[in-house]
């Protein structure tokens, strides 16, 4: 099974890339999928590419959720 997971953008860049940060790890991802992404955007990544954006509240909650199940792993 494949997840997106939820990431703050960081910059853009005019070649169609972004960087990206999740729990302190910064990746550069590919953009052009989404050209409507600004800078402090929370977006999903899937496989490198940033496919949908997101809404403050909604990224938030998932990445909590994300949080708790991980947490809850022994």
């Amino acid at each position: 099974m494949c997840l997106a997971v939820p990431v703050k953008v960081l910059d853009l860049s005019v070649d169609g890339t972004a960087r990206v940060e999740k729990d302190g790890v910064t990746l550069t991802v590919m953009s052009s999928l989404t050209p409507d992404v600004a800078p402090g955007d929370y977006v999903l990544l899937h496989a490198g590419f940033i496919i949908q954006k997101l809404d403050r509240d909604d990224a938030e909650g998932r990445i909590r959720m994300i949080k708790d199940l991980y947490d809850g792993e022994d």
